[in-house]
Parts: C-alpha cells; structure tokens; sequence
C-alpha cells in the first residue's frame, strides 16, 4: 500500500474478500487522476514486488480504457479513472468484504 500512496494514488481501498471468493484473498482498488499515472501506479507496483519478492507480475488493461489491474495470487489491485470506478462500482459489488483500509 506504501508504494502506491508514495505514487500519490487516491481513495485507496484494501477490501478482505476471501470468505466471499475462492480466486484471491484481497482487492485494492484505488484511483489515478490519469492515463499516465494509472500507468505509473501499476508499473511502481510491478517494480516493487520484483525488488521485494522477485516476481514478475502482467499489468492488464488500458490507461486510456480508465481501468487497469494487476494480479499478484492473492491480491488483485484495481487502478480505476474516477469516472470508470464509479461506473464498476466494485466497493457496490463486493459490499459484502470487510472493509480493512480506506485511505482518501
């Protein structure tokens, strides 16, 4: 969560969903006011887990699409467009997670 604060990330959201799904333990959602800088959220976090924990992770999806996301087992990280995170509405959609961090 460090990297993505320090990369000036906005409305971080750490939600416990692993008694809901059997495909992750956790999401983070979190917003970047643009196409570059979901781009440079997801790359510092890619960077940050081969320095740390020497794996290799795919950023999937497009900045210019507003919705970009990163799978590490059992975190999977959001990196929405204000507009598009409100459309998702993902907090809506796992409602039932335990809400463990919001950060503004």
């Amino acid at each position: 969560m460090s990297v993505l604060e320090e990369k000036k990330a906005e409305h971080i959201l750490l939600l416990d969903i692993h008694e809901i799904v059997s495909f992750t333990d956790y999401f983070i959602i979190c917003n970047g006011t643009t196409d570059r800088m979901l781009h440079a959220l997801a790359a510092s976090l890619r960077e940050f887990a081969k320095a740390e924990f020497g794996t290799a992770i795919q950023i999937e999806g497009e900045g210019r699409d507003g919705w970009l996301i990163v799978d590490m087992g059992d975190v999977v990280v959001h990196f929405f467009s204000p507009d598009q995170r409100e459309y998702y509405n993902l907090e809506g959609l796992w409602e039932k997670g335990k809400r463990l961090l919001s950060l503004q």
